[in-house]
């Protein structure tokens, strides 16, 4: 950003989100003077540094949620967000593919989105090659349903790719086949210790994810459907010790979802949530998990 003027002998700019002040025209001092904390001009931008975080925090939550239900996004919406830096951010080198008539994918014509204008969305395609995407819309795949994930891993990574959406490097885990498999996976992350409940409160809330009665839980709408990824990790006082309980998956009213009904995405998502769980755990000499 550029210079504020902050009485006579100050100017004060942002700097991330943190306010910073020089003499007029010299160089930024190490921290702000206490004169100018109460400043109007201060103040301003606090409010300011406030409002960007709450924009490129609502922005992150819409074009993630894009991509959780790789619903079709208008190009045109891609194009009127594209000016804004926030969003611009979010969205240079995501994947985009194409949204045919009938609703189906163009995987072939998918890209590194790089550029979105009233002519189309400029992309870097899977040759390496610049191409523009004309699709009135375009979908966002979340990494499970992209095929050759790995290759395309591979490919963003020699192009030094650094996606401002976690889309292709977004750990993912794939429904195993058999119904015992399936039932081992939803055990796999269970049992996580946790001294304090608040801790794994904390833990699921920071997170993204919500706490309600005693459940941390995830809602995936996929295939047209509402899918609710549930772990239980306690209730009652938040400073007493807790285990996380199995993965289960149920619809919105709480009928329970068998695991071969869950669709790749939910599954995904909600292994993602058990497993960071899981990560949080405590651990000690003795192997307590």
């Amino acid at each position: 950003m550029g210079w504020v003027a902050a009485g006579a002998d100050y100017e004060v700019s942002l700097d991330g989100s943190r306010v910073v002040a020089r003499k007029s025209g010299g160089r930024p001092l190490k921290s702000l003077p206490k004169a100018l904390k109460e400043h109007e001009a201060v103040v301003g931008l606090r409010q300011l540094a406030e409002w960007l975080k709450r924009h490129e925090a609502s922005a992150r939550a819409e074009v993630e949620r894009w991509m959780i239900r790789s619903l079709p996004v208008p190009a045109a919406v891609i194009a009127e967000v594209w000016a804004d830096e926030t969003w611009r951010a979010l969205l240079r080198d995501v994947v985009v593919v194409p949204v045919t008539g009938d609703g189906g994918w163009d995987v072939a014509a998918a890209g590194l989105l790089r550029h979105a204008g009233a002519d189309g969305l400029g992309v870097v395609d899977l040759d390496g090659e610049s191409a523009r995407i004309t699709a009135p819309a375009v979908a966002l795949p979340h990494p499970v349903r992209l095929p050759d994930l790995d290759d395309l891993r591979e490919f963003a990574a020699d192009l030094g790719v650094e996606q401002g959406l976690l889309q292709l490097f977004r750990e993912i885990w794939r429904k195993p086949e058999g119904e015992a498999e399936q039932r081992a996976e939803l055990r796999r992350y269970s049992g996580a210790r946790y001294k304090e409940l608040r801790h794994v409160q904390s833990r699921a809330t920071s997170s993204g994810y919500r706490v309600q009665g005693g459940m941390a839980v995830c809602r995936v709408w996929e295939g047209g459907a509402t899918f609710v990824a549930s772990v239980w990790i306690g209730d009652g006082e938040p400073s007493y010790e807790t285990i996380t309980s199995d993965l289960s998956f149920a619809d919105p009213s709480g009928e329970p979802v068998a695991p071969a009904d869950v669709p790749p995405v939910a599954w995904s998502e909600g292994l993602r949530m058990a497993a960071t769980l899981h990560a949080g755990r405590v651990t000690d000499e003795e192997g307590d998990r």
